[in-house]
């Protein structure tokens, strides 16, 4: 059985520090430096959403749906899922920057580049063992896990909220 991790928000941990958002376009950009990324051709961008509303932080990023509307609505097929790593890729040669994708998304997580209209998303950092948003978050409100790993630890959590109570009475 394949496990496949996914980027998970624990969006209470959230300080609003952007520190995941800076990470992921430096990590996408040509040079894959900050400072030489400042004076690339085409403007880095980020893939990731840290945002701050009705007086909290949150992030939110692709969450690679099963059925993804944003592929199914490129007409040139630019995008589409990787069954095998369970991510929504895409194909920068094939983008004609028609913006489809970015009206379907129904997370809001899919920008353009500002010099050639293309389409822009999460592809979870495939070259790097963790995605660079998860490395660079000093509170670790992303994690990178399987699903199951994670509910585990949630009922691991609860079941020791669940004794310390009990031995409190």
């Amino acid at each position: 059985m394949v496990v496949l991790k996914e980027v998970f928000v624990r969006q209470e941990r959230c300080l609003g520090c952007k520190s995941c958002e800076l990470a992921c376009a430096v990590a996408h950009s040509r040079s894959g430096s900050l400072f030489a990324s400042l004076g690339e051709s085409q403007t880095p961008r980020k893939r990731i959403y840290a945002d701050y509303w009705q007086g909290r932080n949150f992030i939110i990023n692709c969450r690679h749906c099963e059925e993804p509307l944003c592929a199914r609505v490129c007409p040139t097929h630019a995008l589409s899922k990787d069954l095998a790593s369970g991510k929504v890729m895409q194909a920068d040669e094939r983008c004609i920057g028609c913006g489809m994708c970015q009206l379907a998304c129904p997370f809001g997580v899919i920008s353009r580049y500002l010099e050639s209209k293309k389409t822009v998303k999460c592809d979870g950092c495939p070259d790097r063992e963790i995605p660079a948003c998860v490395g660079a978050c000093p509170t670790r409100a992303l994690l990178y896990v399987d699903s199951e790993a994670l509910m585990q630890g949630k009922r691991q959590a609860v079941a020791q909220q669940l004794l310390t109570q009990g031995s409190a009475v």
